[in-house]
């Protein structure tokens, strides 16, 4: 009941600039958190940023002063904008949510994922 719209990712040279979006829709009561993580090949999923409801973001070691997370309550989306990209952030990354669809009842979402490639 709760579809995710993910976009944003392509290819960029280093030092270049992407900002991804995620866009959810369908049963949505209230979104309390939300974030990027993403997973490079052979390696597990990481969280990038995160930005719960409260909004007290939080950023990974090796994107902070280049990412920022935003959030947008009226149209259920997280934005990453991401500056000063390197080959290291080549990766696919994620949207995720935690939802409340109903009164009470929480669950937690991934988008489909999109890819950003950083290479010369």
């Amino acid at each position: 009941q709760v579809q995710f719209v993910e976009s944003g990712g392509g290819l960029v040279q280093p030092g270049g600039s992407l900002r991804l979006s995620c866009a959810a829709s369908g049963s949505i009561f209230d979104i309390y958190a939300m974030g990027w993580y993403r997973q490079a090949p052979g390696k597990r999923r990481e969280l990038v940023a995160k930005v719960p409801s409260g909004g007290n973001t939080r950023y990974a070691d090796s994107v902070k002063g280049r990412f920022t997370i935003s959030r947008d309550n009226a149209k259920n989306t997280v934005y990453l904008q991401m500056n000063s990209l390197e080959p290291e952030d080549t990766a696919v990354y994620y949207c995720y949510m935690v939802i409340e669809t109903v009164r009470t009842q929480y669950d937690a979402y991934w988008g489909q994922g999109t890819q950003v490639t950083v290479s010369s």
